[in-house]
């Protein structure tokens, strides 16, 4: 069992990471040449002002009284600037929303595993290629684009890290900080000959980076008025840098202003999903090169409301993606357009001559040519039989030369020409990016078919009486000859080391399964002896089962229906006239749990109370337990002194003291207060003591299983804003009804007496003649374990977006930004539910004498296929769903349902019961 152990868990490990492959690979080519144009810049300096986690409609809506709360920059888009929308894509982050603004590429998700600080690869910018640039701002977003620049030219000036408290008085004072910076910097610059020689240098580049908006957003919510405050502070900010620059430059009318945001924000404090409160942000263009407010009659292209909405129907309003902004930056200051750039020069934004708009346009799609070129050549090099992109493209090649020879005469048709250009070598980028992606998805599904055959063969093994004829020299010749054949193939392609681990690792996998194919033979020509119609009745229900779990990853609710189904199983299968009270209890416990899936998102609608209800109830379902227990099984004396002293003075104590601290922390952070030290401390006791006082509980399973209980939703209740504090009581009242029940259908199989948790030692011996063999029922409890876990992973929606959670959950904790922390408390939040379902589980094993390995074998084969059926499901939608999401959601899949599972059972074996077999 070890070496399965471990061969399954390399095998899935394995798997995992070959989704970094397939989704997560980097989208930079390397190697191209810079492009630039000959004609001369209408700018010769740059202000950029990113106000961090800015939404769009909070900018342009109006107050009732008709004016606006950002006067300075409203009058500026009415009279001097052009305006429009900025598209973001998923995940609405800091780095990648900066990344796209500043080096004109979305960047790819696996950034996130540094918690999009350091530079996975690097890159070029609008920084780069600047003369010189100096920022301002947060310690999180400017050292990334000093790191990735060549020399010494990019300077930056932060605030400390310790500054992004989510708890402060005051965030604007962060955003307060760069304004007063910036000021500094200029007076210091009329003394400082040096500094003043370099400013007034072209090519120059002016950062502010604002985070007050987004760190009050999320202390207070985008509709509080500290956030809305903040605006009127940055538009006031704004207003006196422009008088600064322009003083300081003698008003010479050769400074270029750019106002945005990096991503929005949600209603209720979050961002990194796509709602469009989160990918629609503002963008403000003006100054030198740039067109001045254009008044329009005729209605725009535009269907969204917003325009009247915001009363600028009146105006000519230009919407763009993130990423076209490098472009439009770069056009203005006459720097080279970054080289991994993939936006596309916004042309209405610049006031200039046809010539100029004709040449930028051509700079920009010679620019996307060259990494299209620089791709195709890349993958021409490792590939054996190469398809290359359709021909529309490559007979556009030919285009720049033509234009080239063509740019004293200007005409519409040559920029159409341009254009459509840029839009065949993005496609093509995307077509060689995603080149070698079904090649790597048919060996992963290859290997996952293998290996949850061979588990199936396992099975079939050590329960079935089936003879084996292994013809071990045939197999052992085939899998060599192919392990040959895939090696060279590899090795002509040049592939990348992991593509032989991806594509060799099946061959192992599947030379198990052949060499047990006589068994397969034996079941076949027993298959009449068999309880066919039961067999396929069972199929059709799993198979039934497992689509509907599947289909919950894109809709919650479909635990709901789940859920209601499950509720009438003790009345369908006959349980209910044997045990009334349970099969009652189970049918209410299903109900309530499934309206949780019904409920908002977490975080949306936080409400303390809620919590200090759920402290309540988790007390009063641990009494309930108890004296359930108790009216079964009485303790003898030195069991019930130890067993009172832990459950009532420890822990329901300590869940009491959980169920208050989140309430008065809030009170305290809305007061402006602070964290309350005794609170954090009494947050970092708790979690650390959730993971070591229940193993010194007695080992009794019914103690254990409490003190489980107790202690993990204490810690839970500190994690919680609202109603999913509720989860885990209703959760573990249905898991507690599902131990005695399904000690009950054992009863009425007739396979033993009913033996109370409550007098089962789990550190005692197991008699090995106990442990039965499998029956057509265990399938559905592990169905039952493997719904019970998606239900713990999806029931309160905590992993609806991972990047959207509500950090006011971790405020019991920490409120000092940091994304490691957090990302790892909001992680242990999500397991918690996770260890109460795998420990019940775990006690099912023990109380229907059932071999944990076997039980744990149909959990795999069932989590596997849903693996399997959710990889085909991905690709088959994968026109319309978003790469990133449908990577996070295969990643997901594979990672819950095949490597957690693989091995959760051991590690929580030991924490929960720990038989010895």
């Amino acid at each position: 069992m070890i070496t399965f152990f471990l061969v399954g868990l390399t095998v899935h490990v394995v798997f995992f990471l070959s989704i970094f492959d397939i989704y997560f690979t980097s989208p930079l080519v390397h190697g191209m040449t810079p492009q630039a144009t000959s004609l001369a810049p209408p700018a010769s300096r740059l202000v950029l002002v990113v106000a961090d986690g800015l939404r769009a409609d909070s900018l342009f809506t109006l107050l009732p009284n008709g004016s606006s709360r950002a006067p300075y920059l409203r009058s500026v888009l009415e009279e001097k600037g052009t305006w429009g929308v900025s598209h973001t894509r998923v995940p609405t982050e800091s780095r990648p929303g900066h990344v796209a603004l500043i080096a004109g590429f979305y960047e790819d998700v696996s950034a996130v595993a540094k918690g999009w600080k350091e530079n996975p690869v690097e890159f070029d910018s609008v920084f780069n290629e600047s003369r010189h640039t100096w920022s301002w701002g947060s310690p999180d977003i400017l050292p990334m684009f000093a790191k990735g620049a060549s020399g010494d030219h990019v300077y930056t000036y932060t605030y400390p890290a310790q500054e992004e408290d989510f708890a402060s008085t005051d965030a604007s004072r962060l955003d307060s900080w760069v304004f007063s910076q910036v000021k500094s910097f200029f007076q210091l610059a009329k003394s400082n000959s040096s500094l003043r020689a370099s400013l007034l240098e072209d090519k120059n580049v002016f950062f502010l980076h604002l985070l007050g908006i987004d760190t009050n957003g999320h202390a207070h919510r985008p509709m509080s008025q500290e956030y809305l405050d903040n605006i009127g502070l940055v538009d006031t900010g704004v207003a006196e840098l422009v008088s600064i620059v322009e003083d300081f430059f003698d008003y010479d009318g050769r400074t270029a202003y750019v106002f945005t945001s990096d991503h929005g924000m949600t209603n209720w404090g979050s961002h990194g999903a796509g709602h469009p409160s989160e990918t629609l942000t503002p963008l403000i263009v003006w100054g030198a090169g740039v067109h001045n407010a254009q008044r329009v009659t005729e209605p725009q292209p535009y269907n969204d409301g917003y325009l009247q909405d915001w009363n600028l129907e009146h105006l000519r309003r230009v919407d763009v993606g993130q990423a076209d902004i490098a472009p439009l930056m770069a056009s203005l200051i006459g720097v080279p357009i970054p080289v991994n750039s993939v936006g596309v020069l916004p042309l209405p934004y610049l006031n200039n001559t046809d010539l100029f708009k004709a040449e930028n346009m051509y700079t920009n799609a010679i620019q996307v040519l060259e990494q299209f070129k620089m791709k195709m050549t890349q993958k021409k090099e490792t590939t054996l039989s190469f398809r290359s992109f359709f021909a529309a493209l490559h007979s556009l090649l030919k285009l720049p030369f033509y234009l080239l020879n063509a740019l004293p005469f200007i005409s519409p048709y040559q920029i159409s020409l341009c254009q459509s250009l840029i839009s065949y070598s993005l496609e093509g980028l995307v077509y060689y990016h995603t080149y070698d992606r079904f090649f790597l998805g048919c060996s992963v599904v290859l290997g996952f078919v293998g290996w949850t055959s061979y588990v199936v063969l396992v099975i079939l093994k050590t329960h079935a009486s089936l003879n084996r004829h292994p013809s071990l020299l045939k197999q052992v010749r085939l899998c060599m000859c192919v392990t040959v054949v895939i090696t060279v193939f590899l090795l002509i392609q040049r592939s990348p080391v992991t593509y032989y681990i991806y594509c060799l690792l099946p061959v192992p996998i599947w030379y198990s399964v052949l060499k047990e194919s006589g068994m397969v033979t034996d079941l076949i020509h027993s298959a009449p002896s068999l309880p066919l119609w039961k067999c396929f009745v069972y199929f059709v229900l799993v198979a039934f089962g497992i689509e509907l779990l599947v289909v919950s990853f894109f809709h919650r609710a479909m635990l709901t229906v789940g859920l209601a189904i499950l509720s009438i199983w003790p009345f369908m299968s006959g349980l209910f006239g044997k045990a009334k009270f349970r099969s009652l209890s189970w049918f209410l416990g299903c109900l309530f749990l499934a309206l949780f899936p019904l409920m908002p998102v977490v975080g949306r609608e936080p409400n303390i109370h809620l919590v200090t209800c759920a402290g309540l109830l988790t007390l009063f379902t641990s009494v309930c337990y108890l004296w359930s227990s108790r009216q079964r099984t009485p303790l003898h004396l030195s069991d019930r002194q130890q067993f009172v002293t832990q459950v009532t003075t420890v822990h329901m104590f300590h869940v009491a003291v959980c169920a208050y601290v989140p309430s008065l922390t809030h009170s305290s952070l809305q007061q402006k207060q602070g964290l309350p030290l005794l609170n954090q401390i009494i947050s970092w006791i708790t979690l650390g003591s959730s993971m070591l006082v229940p193993l010194l509980s007695s080992t009794r399973i019914f103690h254990r299983l409490l003190s489980i209980f107790l202690s993990l939703t204490a810690t839970y209740l500190l994690l919680s804003t609202g109603s999913e504090a509720l989860f885990p009581p209703v959760l573990s009242w249905l898991m507690f009804v599902w131990i005695n029940i399904e000690q009950e259908a054992m009863l009425a199989q007739g396979v033993s007496g009913r033996q109370e948790l409550s007098t089962i030692d789990f550190s005692a011996n197991i008699d090995i003649a106990k442990i039965r063999q499998l029956k057509l029922d265990d399938i559905r409890r592990s169905y039952f374990f493997v719904f019970f876990i998606i239900t713990a992973f999806f029931g309160t929606g905590n992993i609806a977006s991972i990047n959207s959670f509500d950090p006011a959950s971790v405020y019991c904790f920490l409120t000092v930004f940091n994304p490691f922390i957090m990302g790892g408390l909001m992680m242990w939040k999500v397991i918690i539910p996770f260890i109460i379902v795998m420990c019940t589980f775990e006690t099912i094993q023990v109380a229907t004498q059932l071999s944990s390995r076997s039980l744990f074998l149909i959990v795999l084969v069932i989590s596997d296929v849903m693996a399997l059926h959710f990889f085909f499901l991905v690709q088959d939608y994968g026109s319309w769903l978003d790469i990133g999401t449908s990577g996070l959601r295969l990643l997901h899949s594979l990672y819950c349902w095949s490597c957690i599972l693989l091995y959760a059972q051991f590690v929580f074996q030991a924490h929960c019961c720990c038989i010895n077999h």
